[in-house]
């Protein structure tokens, strides 16, 4: 296309614009050089600076790390539910003295420490456990969820870039049609309103350019509140998409999703949580036990002179039986924690349904993608050489600079559509990946 544009110019133009041609294509030339030899290195390098974004974004983000200390909360809550409850220790004074045989009693002083029934403390325990994991699976999910949008919104700016490039290139194209049809008004072969149709097109592109640099910047703080960072340096891109294929069939996607997606994982793991609950309210309304000891200060008796005067008295062992008669309220406990368990189940359904809705619509748009990719990379070679026949055409007089200019623009608009077909295509599998916990 390029060269086609060159030898027109050196058919028409001056030996000064001729310069400017030659050093315009030795600009081009050395671009698609460079695009040749440094795709690879820079596909790679992409890759590395992608990740480098994931590892910031999951020691920076605040959403994640919030998610982190819900997990760290819900472990402190183990060994609060295993814990015996705390010992009892009482004192007592006699105000009036109880005679007895060997002595008035003058104070008593007591410790008792009760036990749940069998079973109670590992139950609450397991109850506390299920929810610790749903936490810890809350947080995967949330990280997994993170690098996702990262690389979605990584995709937005390399689109956003890409078609800032193109636009930019084609203004200079734009800029040499516009001299062409400057030399041939000047030289009385057409009239000058190929100029201002020239004119025309560099507004609008102009114009279009401006909104992709606003674009970029409102995406590049979007990018940068991921990873809760000011970036010092503009993120790097590769000169093209690596298009990512889907390597397992639809059923295969699904099963592994419902074998993997965390939010069903969370669920399942609430779920078990009520279950632990309607046993552990079960062993609550059971009896506990009471394990104690006493001692009894005893003053000497003046009176008389008998064996263990003023002995102290201990107690040990005392036993006692704590019996829950009120059972209604344990009973309620059951019952509730047995509704909710249902209610999960009801919510795991729920989800199944909507992974499957979800796979179904992004399998969807990654064979539209994949379509709109094969399509626009044909129309984009049609269109290439249909600009350099048009181009042809014009010098020889058959065909109208309206029609050269037309399929210039619908030339940009099969560039763009080709890399946004790319970005859709892979943010597609990347949305696929996430709902399968990868």
């Amino acid at each position: 296309m390029k060269a086609s544009i060159i030898s027109i110019f050196r058919s028409e133009c001056s030996p000064e614009n001729e310069k400017i041609i030659i050093s315009f294509t030795a600009k081009i030339m050395k671009k698609i050089m460079l695009f040749i030899f440094g795709i690879l290195s820079l596909q790679a390098f992409a890759q590395k600076e992608i990740n480098f974004y994931l590892v910031l974004a999951a020691e920076n983000n605040p959403g994640l790390k919030a998610k982190f200390n819900d997990y760290l909360s819900a472990m402190e809550q183990i060994p609060q539910t295993t814990g015996l409850p705390d010992p009892q220790l009482t004192f007592g004074l006699f105000v009036q003295p109880v005679e007895t045989r060997v002595g008035p009693q003058r104070a008593t002083l007591a410790v008792n420490q009760s036990f749940p029934w069998f079973g109670t403390l590992k139950a609450k325990g397991d109850v506390a456990a299920k929810y610790a994991d749903a936490k810890l699976i809350a947080f995967e999910d949330a990280k997994i969820k993170l690098y996702r949008d990262i690389r979605i919104k990584y995709n937005q700016l390399y689109f956003i870039q890409q078609s800032i490039e193109l636009t930019t290139e084609n203004l200079g194209l734009l800029a040499s049609f516009k001299e062409l049809a400057r030399v041939n008004f000047e030289s009385g072969k057409t009239g000058f309103v190929n100029v201002l149709r020239v004119e025309m097109e560099e507004e609008e592109l102009k114009a279009q350019l401006e909104f992709l640099n606003d674009s970029k910047a409102s995406s590049f703080a979007e990018f940068e509140n991921l990873l809760n960072t000011s970036l010092t340096e503009e993120v790097s891109f590769p000169n093209s998409l690596a298009i990512v294929q889907l390597s397992q069939s639809k059923q295969s996607l699904y099963d592994s999703i419902i074998e993997n997606n965390l939010e069903l994982k969370e669920l399942q793991l609430l779920m078990e949580g009520k279950e632990q609950q309607v046993k552990a309210a079960e062993l609550m309304g059971k009896p506990s036990f009471m394990l104690g000891a006493s001692y009894i200060n005893i003053g000497e008796r003046t009176d008389v002179d008998i064996p263990d005067n003023g002995q102290d008295a201990f107690l040990f062992p005392q036993v006692g039986l704590k019996i829950p008669l009120f059972q209604k309220k344990y009973k309620a406990m059951q019952k509730q924690a047995s509704i909710q368990k249902e209610g999960f189940q009801h919510k795991i359904e729920d989800k199944n349904n909507q992974l499957s809705s979800n796979l179904e619509n992004l399998i969807k748009d990654h064979l539209d993608a994949q379509r709109r990719l094969n399509l626009y990379e044909k129309l984009h070679d049609l269109a290439e050489r249909s600009l350099a026949l048009l181009q042809t055409e014009f010098t020889t007089g058959t065909t109208d600079f309206e029609e050269v200019l037309r399929m210039e623009r619908k030339l940009l608009t099969y560039q763009l559509a080709m890399q946004k077909a790319s970005v859709d295509n892979n943010n597609a599998i990347y949305k696929i990946n996430y709902l399968s916990g990868k």
